[in-house]
């Protein structure tokens, strides 16, 4: 049992641990006795806390079919590190995990805890978290749609990371009127959560995202990003995600190279035009295409809807696009496919077109 992997001045949930046995023996009632997301958190210490150097993660399956990863336990000692070291957040920070603990960000939340020595509090992972409880935290983790539901207790917050989906323009007009430091992420399970962060909202705003430290960026002949970040993976990962790389430690995301879609030789990004309409459209929806004779491609919006005969006009809403950013059909499906962390997937969406 490494005891490095457990700083002194951890707490969870206001307990202390003298020693990791008392830790573990904890972990073991919370997988015995716990709620869902207890038992899956001390499922993971547990596994923590054992002699293996690796643990075992799930991805996504937000680009392709979910599979099972192994992660070095020292890389994310490191990766938790580099967060600590970004955002200042040593020994005795306050912190809130109200991810569910299965997927990797609910990990990350407690690896960094528990070896930057945090005082973490632990509740359900329930869209509304934050509002429930009084406490005041330095750092906490949420998606996009925990945040929409939490923008009046955000004061609670010193600094909050977004992830898990990207954070639409509304979101981010929302955020301008809170103090928090909120950040939106960039990364996935492979980077072990996020290798880059953007600020959303006060003076510090930006479209770019800023490497945290000892990463490094470039692109391949797609113009897609390469990362090189030897303290969390020794082998650069190739993306599909298309940047616009403006220094080797800043890029501004542009969309999904197998999103992109080429509608009369012009090229277009979904996730530019989604954003575009994100205030307008007040339920789940995409950007995608279906096949066109002249054009090859044509623009098409589908939105989660249940009554196909009685579509919305989202007339004004594309007013703000570019002509060629326009949709030329609006389809409607009562339930969007998910993945098991919210996200929509957009290739099962666009065969179920294809029958249509």
């Amino acid at each position: 049992m490494e005891t490095s992997r457990i700083h002194p001045s951890f707490k969870l949930n206001g307990l202390s641990f003298d020693n990791p046995s008392d830790l573990l023996e904890f972990a073991t009632k919370l997988k015995r006795e716990g709620s869902p997301h207890e038992m899956s958190m001390g499922k993971f210490i547990y596994k923590w806390l054992d002699d293996d150097e690796f643990v075992k993660v799930k991805t996504s399956g937000s680009t392709g079919k979910p599979k099972k990863i192994k992660l070095a336990k020292q890389s994310m000692i490191n990766s938790a590190a580099a967060t600590g070291t970004y955002f200042k957040t040593g020994p005795d920070t306050t912190a809130l995990l109200c991810l569910h603990p299965k997927f990797i960000a609910g990990k990350m939340m407690l690896v960094r805890a528990m070896t930057l020595g945090w005082d973490l509090h632990v509740v359900a992972p329930e869209k509304d978290a934050l509002t429930q409880y009084d406490n005041k935290y330095d750092f906490a983790a949420m998606v996009p749609y925990q945040v929409h539901h939490s923008i009046q207790s955000l004061n609670k917050l010193k600094k909050l990371i977004i992830g898990g989906g990207p954070v639409s323009s509304e979101l981010e007009q929302l955020l301008d009127e809170v103090e928090t430091e909120c950040f939106a992420t960039y990364g996935m399970t492979e980077t072990i959560t996020h290798i880059a962060v953007r600020r959303i909202n006060g003076m510090a705003k930006s479209e770019a995202y800023a490497a945290l430290p000892n990463v490094k960026f470039s692109t391949d002949v797609r113009g897609c990003l390469v990362i090189d970040a030897p303290q969390i993976t020794p082998n650069t990962i190739i993306t599909n995600d298309l940047v616009a790389l403006e220094t080797p430690t800043r890029f501004k995301w542009l969309g999904r190279f197998d999103n992109v879609i080429n509608s009369g030789g012009v090229k277009i990004y979904p996730e530019t035009i989604e954003k575009k309409l994100s205030p307008f459209i007040d339920t789940s929806f995409i950007i995608t295409s279906e096949k066109d004779k002249e054009l090859g491609e044509r623009l098409v919006l589908v939105i989660e809807h249940d009554d196909d005969d009685n579509i919305p006009n989202y007339k004004n809403a594309f007013e703000a696009l570019e002509p060629f950013e326009k949709p030329k059909r609006i389809y409607a499906l009562s339930q969007f496919p998910y993945t098991d962390n919210g996200k929509i997937k957009r290739g099962m969406v666009k065969k179920v077109l294809e029958k249509k």
